[in-house]
């Protein structure tokens, strides 16, 4: 199998995390893996090595095209930030010609890397397979955010995307609404895989509380035991609709014993530090190690899934799963029938997005009702065992490559 796409490991949240663990978890199956992807980037917007290269690791043959990484991404940069990273990697992609994989699986995004695999899965021959892997509808959201406007440029980029899709032998992708939105752009139904993602449910453990007052991290953030935490994680841009948290932490002022703490990195977090600055009881940290995540997702008492309202169907955020395999509740902004907003009213409190003040009353009524807490919290562990294990999710993907 040869995987395209723009994110790959060492990078250890979003797309690339997951690529990774499909990737080397196939090789260790005995299957034949080739990756052509960028170079570590995201989500600091910064690559690390940006030339080609060629590595093999953990049984994958991985080759590394550059890529333009734009400092402050609008639309228009985006776009281009995408399109530099398909042009790069066209020679090395075609020349996989020769070698004539069973199936090449494109990550999208980028989708602009989509024509390619295309071309290639024509150039090798009947016997090779084209499959799409949709993690982000990037087209759909630029539009929805605003990042891209104009009524004809969306139809034209709608019809481009259809043609595309239609040729594709397989098209997935991480949710039953976003599947759903797949069939609905043309894709035969027989066509359109659910296939979400996945977590590890060795790696991440509720933690009790005995070891909840012993986590390293509270030693470390100098976090006193009668502290509650309110912890957000993962990338910083605007589809995450961090903003909304301004006005929360304002009005639960009242309530000294709550930390917040903001991890990640991204092209708004210096904004949204900028906004917060002199609000008590906020701290901004990088990202965490991937070794220690089991630790950082049980250090929150309650964790927070903001949500801008025109990404609702768009994307199922990644981190989701690690949050619901912590036994931790989340308060998340989302629309009652969305994937996301049903989730969360399993394993914790939905609010509609936008809705500061609801979201402020969904954090207090959890701090202020321990047994809610904890039901919430057991009721996301059983949700991320049913239904988002790492073994069963990779073996029935591992069961559509052979069909």
């Amino acid at each position: 199998m040869l995987l395209y796409g723009l994110n790959y490991a060492p990078e250890t949240v979003g797309i690339g995390k997951f690529s990774g663990d499909m990737a080397t978890w196939l090789a260790a199956r005995g299957h034949q893996v080739r990756v052509i992807t960028a170079p570590p980037y995201f989500p600091q917007w910064r690559a690390q090595g940006n030339r080609y290269r060629h590595k093999h690791s953990e049984g994958v043959s991985v080759w590394r095209c550059p890529l333009w990484v734009p400092r402050q991404p609008t639309g228009l940069t985006r776009l281009l930030h995408l399109a530099s990273f398909a042009l790069s990697s066209l020679p090395v992609l075609l020349a996989h010609r020769r070698w004539r994989p069973d199936v090449v699986l494109t990550v999208a995004p980028a989708f602009f890397c989509a024509p390619g695999a295309l071309l290639l899965g024509r150039l090798c021959g009947g016997r090779t397979r084209t499959w799409l892997h949709i993690q982000d509808f990037e087209l759909d959201a630029a539009f929805e955010l605003g990042m891209l406007k104009g009524k004809l440029l969306r139809r034209l980029a709608e019809g481009w995307e259809r043609g595309t899709l239609a040729g594709f032998d397989r098209v997935s992708t991480i949710s039953g609404a976003m599947r759903r939105r797949v069939v609905a752009k043309g894709v035969a139904d027989h066509r359109a895989v659910l296939l979400p993602n996945w977590v590890d449910l060795d790696a991440i453990q509720p933690q009790g509380e005995e070891r909840r007052a012993a986590n390293p991290y509270r030693r470390e953030l100098g976090i006193g035991a009668e502290a509650m935490v309110l912890l957000y994680s993962g990338s910083m841009n605007r589809k995450q609709g961090l903003d909304l948290l301004v006005e929360v932490i304002q009005q639960l002022a009242d309530l000294p014993h709550l930390v917040w703490l903001l991890a990640g990195e991204g092209p708004n977090k210096a904004e949204l530090a900028a906004a917060m600055a002199g609000l008590p009881q906020v701290r901004f940290l990088g990202l965490q190690p991937l070794e220690r995540l089991n630790d950082w997702l049980n250090l929150a008492d309650v964790h927070l899934l903001p949500q801008r309202a025109a990404a609702a169907d768009l994307v199922l955020p990644s981190k989701l799963l690690g949050i619901l395999a912590s036994g931790r509740p989340v308060v998340a902004s989302s629309g009652a029938t969305t994937e996301l907003g049903q989730m969360a009213e399993q394993a914790g409190l939905r609010v509609e997005p936008g809705d500061g003040a609801g979201f402020a009353a969904a954090i207090r009524r959890l701090v202020k009702d321990p047994p809610l807490r904890q039901q919430r919290g057991q009721a996301a562990r059983q949700l991320v065992e049913q239904r988002f294990g790492q073994e069963a999710v990779l073996q029935q993907l591992e069961r559509e490559l052979h069909r």
